[in-house]
């Protein structure tokens, strides 16, 4: 699908829940937010009717996500329907990690491919205390659960000054041991992450060049089908960047975004969409060439600094 800047959109992420089992300190407060109620959420057989669709367009990735996704019963279900569906190439998912090793083969055999894994520290006391209930032994095990299983995994960390910066370099040896790549994602401003302050891609390569220099672009910069910025060592080695805010790729975006809910949403910076509860559930023909409209009319990009989204969440948009 081609929409009316020449971006080639081939991406779909799939918010299945906005519940999660953690209360990080940039996305959640501890008290936690009002969750939809269940019978908004999307069915099934509804996210894979709007699957098909995006992939009669052209979409051929689906990611996964939530909230914690895998806080949704029977995921693999889903996993593999959506998977069977004609045009979809990968289904993947992003998950916090804690529930995985009851989960990990499962969801290997429904089709999962590749696991992006939420870790922002190696600390214990530290994880703890972003996570406000987690326990980094268990988000370890997910990760194993996931790699025996043989999924590959990518380390996703959102770097913020002060709270985890100096644990960037001993993350990035953590991924180069365990085989799994470590992409630093630039803090988004929404929610409680805009009283937060993140670091931006040139911090962050700044201090792995200093501790660890010798890496190079790896492979024309790219590692998947997702917009970081990546590079590598010859003897081994890959981590990346993704720095929406300071370095915007909003000019080669490939992807939409399916909220629990039913909006499918352009760019996660704009607060409307466009609504398929109507056409999934009263009856309202023309899903199809609406979803195309839409999607032609992709905004040309975000307007973090112009917008206040401190009255959104991560959760509720599908991070």
């Amino acid at each position: 699908m081609i929409d009316r800047l020449g971006r080639n959109i081939t991406y779909v992420r799939v918010s299945v829940t906005d519940r999660c089992n953690l209360r990080c300190r940039y996305c959640m407060p501890e008290t936690g937010v009002p969750f939809l109620p269940h019978e908004e959420i999307l069915r099934f057989e509804e996210i894979t009717e709007v699957v098909r669709a995006l992939a009669k367009l052209g979409l051929r990735q689906v990611k996964l996500t939530g909230g914690e996704p895998l806080c949704r019963h029977d995921l693999p279900a889903l996993a593999r329907m959506l998977g069977e569906i004609p045009g979809i190439e990968e289904v993947t998912l992003t998950t916090n990690g804690l529930l995985l090793p009851a989960q990990a083969q499962a969801l290997a055999d429904a089709g999962i491919s590749r696991v992006n894994l939420s870790l922002d520290t190696l600390r214990p006391d530290r994880y703890a205390e972003i996570t406000r209930c987690g326990k980094l032994e268990d988000a370890l095990s997910g990760l194993q659960a996931a790699q025996k299983a043989g999924m590959r995994v990518k380390l996703n960390v959102v770097p913020v000054r002060g709270f985890n910066d100096d644990e960037i370099v001993d993350l990035v040896r953590f991924g180069r041991e365990h085989d799994c790549p470590v992409r630093f994602i630039e803090l988004m401003p929404v929610g409680l992450g805009a009283s937060r302050q993140g670091l931006s891609n040139a911090e962050v390569l700044d201090i792995i060049q200093k501790a660890m220099p010798g890496f190079t672009p790896f492979r024309g910069g790219k590692l998947g089908n997702g917009p970081a910025v990546c590079y590598g060592w010859q003897d081994g080695g890959v981590f990346g960047l993704i720095g929406a805010v300071h370095d915007r790729f909003c000019a080669s975006c490939n992807r939409v975004r399916l909220t629990a809910d039913g909006m499918l949403r352009l760019c996660l910076a704009q607060p409307d969409g466009l609504d398929l509860k109507p056409y999934l559930r009263d009856g309202k023909e023309g899903m199809q060439a609406a979803i195309e409209r839409a999607i032609y009319s992709k905004p040309t990009g975000h307007h973090f600094s112009e917008q206040d989204t401190a009255d959104r969440t991560m959760n509720g948009i599908g991070g």
